[in-house]
């Protein structure tokens, strides 16, 4: 707050009250699908993540849609091979005339019919990202692409630090938290918790639990779990074979089948089974700053 406000902005009342964010349309809904968005620290795997629970979903015969809600546009190249031209540069070939594009030129087929899109994003320092998702879901729903879906998932980039990255919350039924082991990892969580819990205020989004990704052990994790409510939903282990998968542009579920890989599959169609089988809708209490220091720093 800058020395000219005399008074706090308003961060109560209805979504978009006191900030930037914009009200979502009601005939922008995503109905008929389970959907999904998946929220972490920048780097902890969130699209590792994203793309091995799409081929577990797909592999129990879920029809998959997986949106990539990064500039970076790599959240799919693992089910694709490759990576595919985002929304947001499609639109700006045809002048952003949304009704000259066809189904097939932003929707690109992966892994097991995966149905793969890359929203992408503004240029840095530039427009909002919520634009992009917003857009990405509206050319969805004119060509009908979400009638025949199961499941959708948002794969979403960084922390949750503006109302346009937290778009995704507006259409998701369940908000999955991808960290570590580590303090900075659960740091994140923490703020994700909270900007999942402002949105629910709205919204039917709730929160599913969190992966432990890349951790041998889940001490942390699970103490800061029955510190404020929450709870620890699969535990993906450190393992070179993840790695490996990655720089082979391709899902656990094309690796060969070493022992690790298979148990590592396993776990992504257990997390995939609970979650279309439905999560308790959580609501814990993120801890202040403070707190969580006292919880998790060092001496």
């Amino acid at each position: 707050m800058s020395p000219l406000d005399r008074t706090p902005p308003a961060l109560r009342g209805a979504d978009g009250e006191g900030s930037v964010q914009v009200h979502q349309d009601e005939s922008a809904k995503i109905e008929g699908a389970k959907v999904f968005s998946v929220y972490g620290k920048g780097g902890i795997g969130k699209s590792t993540t994203s793309s091995n629970l799409s081929a577990a979903f797909s592999m129990l015969g879920k029809r998959v849609l997986q949106i990539g809600c990064d500039p970076k546009h790599d959240s799919t190249f693992t089910l694709t091979g490759t990576l595919v031209p985002t929304v947001i540069d499609i639109l700006k070939e045809v002048d952003f005339h949304p009704e000259e594009l066809r189904a097939e030129d932003f929707v690109f087929d992966g892994f097991n019919g995966v149905k793969c899109v890359e929203a992408g994003g503004p240029p840095a320092g530039t427009g909002c990202g919520g634009y992009v998702v917003g857009q990405t879901v509206k050319l969805l729903k004119q060509h009908h692409l979400l009638d025949d879906t199961d499941v959708v998932i948002f794969d979403v980039l960084g922390d949750v630090v503006c109302g346009g990255f937290a778009a995704p919350l507006q259409h998701a039924d369940r908000a999955l938290i991808v960290t570590a082991n580590d303090f900075d990892s659960i740091y994140a969580m923490n703020r994700i918790i909270a900007a999942v819990q402002a949105k629910s205020a709205n919204y039917k989004v709730r929160l599913a639990g969190c992966v432990a990704n890349r951790s041998k052990d889940t001490d942390e994790v699970d103490r800061y779990c029955r510190t404020v409510g929450f709870n620890r939903i699969a535990h993906m282990p450190d393992l070179d074979a993840i790695r490996r998968s990655r720089l082979k542009k391709k899902t656990l579920f094309e690796m060969p089948d070493d022992e690790e890989v298979v148990q590592v599959r396993k776990e992504y169609i257990r997390l995939a089974e609970t979650l279309w089988n439905g999560t308790e809708p959580l609501a814990p209490a993120p801890l202040p700053d403070r707190e969580i220091f006292e919880l998790l720093g060092f001496d």
